[in-house]
């Protein structure tokens, strides 16, 4: 059973930085393909950045303010945010597609606000 675990997520003052972490655990495949996601309060959940075997692109919106890495020994992918906007605000999630199934975390809230 793959489980998938967002954490990092919290308060942060515009212009600030987090880290969210998408640990993935169940399962020895490594993650190549994944996505990150986010969901604003009343709006659509939107693609921030979609990673697939080691190429990152992501949402316009982006604007060069997020990158990517991972840890292959902990199987899990970092997006670390940088001169974050209050727009920024929403659940964000990762997908890890597996054997024709989409997996889905719980979600980690950030919260851009002074």
């Amino acid at each position: 059973q793959v489980q998938v675990v967002e954490s990092g997520g919290g308060l942060v003052q515009p212009g600030g930085s987090l880290r969210l972490s998408c640990a993935v655990s169940g399962s020895s495949f490594r993650i190549n393909v994944m996505g990150w996601y986010r969901q604003a309060p009343g709006k659509e959940r939107e693609l921030v950045a979609s990673i697939t075997r080691g190429r990152t692109n992501y949402a316009d919106f982006v604007e060069g303010r997020f990158t990517s890495s991972r840890d292959n020994v902990k199987n899990t992918v970092y997006l670390h945010m940088n001169r974050l906007k209050p727009d920024d605000t929403a659940v964000y999630y990762c997908k890890i597609p597996f054997s024709q199934i989409d997996y889905w975390g719980q979600g980690t809230q950030v919260t851009v606000s002074s």
